[in-house]
């Protein structure tokens, strides 16, 4: 069974930074495409940012663009998500999630698009 999990979550004040790992348990996944997506209390699931399997394409959210930053370590079947100058807008519990494209170069920024997905991981930005 995969899993993806995720790790780095935590409290922290504005303007700080955090930043997340999802490691995924099976090797095949080295080139899928990746995201991290987030949902706050009352509020629908959102997406946050992308990750060609390739590693070369990225897209991000307005509300975080120039601020965090994705990347990803085939190698350790890992993607990362650096966050910094943080928010209290930008407490939630984030998400990673994973898919098989065709093309190593595809983005997916929907939630439909992906069919695997991490627990969780908790990030709380206080002022």
């Amino acid at each position: 069974q995969v899993q993806l999990v995720e790790s780095g979550g935590g409290s922290v004040q504005v303007g700080g930074s955090l930043r997340l790992s999802c490691a995924v348990s099976r090797r095949t996944f080295s080139f899928y495409a990746r995201g991290w997506f987030r949902q706050a209390p009352g509020k629908e699931r959102e997406f946050v940012a992308a990750i060609s399997g390739s590693g070369g394409d990225t897209r991000y959210a307005d509300s975080v663009k120039g601020r965090f930053t994705i990347s990803r370590d085939n190698a350790k079947n890992t993607v990362y998500l650096q966050m910094n100058s943080l928010k209290p807008e930008d407490t939630a519990v984030y998400y990673c999630a994973a898919e098989r494209t065709l093309s190593i170069t595809a983005i997916l920024a929907t939630i439909g698009g992906y069919n695997y997905w991490g627990q969780g991981t908790q990030v709380t930005v206080s002022s």
